[in-house]
């Protein structure tokens, strides 16, 4: 008899949408504590970094007046990724714990849903490791802690944006992105410059100063090459610790069962009992 030729992968399958999604509900559960631990941690967490943004917000709106251009920073647009996926992935972690682990409602929306999900979580992964060393190398001086909000709003927008990433990589069972999401990360962080060229044209200033082509001239291209690369070895970073954590996990998993896996064994073989014996 002929044997069916196995099937291709489909385009989801490789954006990282299999079907079913995610049988081993590993985007609401953690290697180290319960469900319910980690829907809070993520909980938390974003809502403290919302207070962040918010406060933010109206503190530029109330004392600096520049509220209209909080939008046009990638600071400011890679942070509200972050707080979108905790509040997701946080939502969906408590619904699985009420739903007594059997799963939960991401698993049931449709697949365009479900990859964004994914997508979201390669973007909190890789950006904010971009967005601390651009900031910290490029950017930071004497005002970064020249107040006490600022050095508060600095060291939680560039600085604890890569723990976050850090939480999501290494205290959770989501597994590496798949290969295909660094090009579609790459054209995000690309259409970026689409928004700070138009924030040039209708206010007046450069988001960041390395982007002004007045002065920076040939350097300019430079930048933007180095920030392509800079992302490409995030992405390689949070895919090694991610394939590291998986492989160090399954280590301890399976050193864990093994002596109970022997146990059992001697228990069935041991003599003058009566279990596994023939009747």
């Amino acid at each position: 008899m002929a044997t069916k030729p196995a099937l291709r992968p489909g385009l989801y399958s490789r954006l990282g949408v299999g079907e079913p999604f995610d049988q081993t509900h590993d985007f609401v559960t953690s290697p180290f504590f319960s469900p319910l631990v980690l829907a809070i941690l993520r909980l938390t967490l974003g809502f403290y970094a919302f207070f962040v943004a918010l406060f933010h917000l109206i503190w530029d709106a109330v004392r600096g007046h520049g509220a209209g251009s909080f939008f046009s920073y990638f600071t400011h647009l890679s942070y509200i990724g972050v707080i979108a996926y905790y509040f997701a992935a946080g939502v969906q972690t408590l619904c699985y714990v009420v739903n007594k682990r059997k799963g939960y409602p991401l698993q049931r929306w449709p697949r365009p849903l479900q990859f964004l999900h994914v997508l979201l979580y390669s973007t909190i992964t890789t950006y904010p490791f971009v967005v601390t060393v651009i900031f910290w190398a490029l950017l930071s001086g004497p005002s970064t802690f020249s107040t006490r909000f600022d050095s508060w709003v600095n060291v939680s927008q560039h600085a604890m944006n890569s723990l976050y990433a850090l939480i999501e990589i290494l205290l959770t069972n989501s597994g590496p992105s798949p290969w295909l999401h660094l090009p579609l990360c790459i054209v995000m962080l690309a259409s970026y410059l689409g928004v700070a060229y138009i924030t040039n044209a209708t206010q007046g200033f450069y988001t960041y100063s390395f982007l002004d082509p007045h002065k920076e001239h040939a350097k300019l291209a430079g930048y933007i090459v180095a920030i392509g690369i800079a992302e490409c070895l995030a992405f390689c970073l949070a895919y090694g610790l991610v394939t590291g954590r998986v492989r160090l996990v399954r280590r301890r998993t399976d050193a864990a069962e093994a002596p109970q896996a022997i146990d059992e064994w001697e228990e069935v073989e041991r003599p003058g009992t009566s279990v596994g014996h023939a009747v």
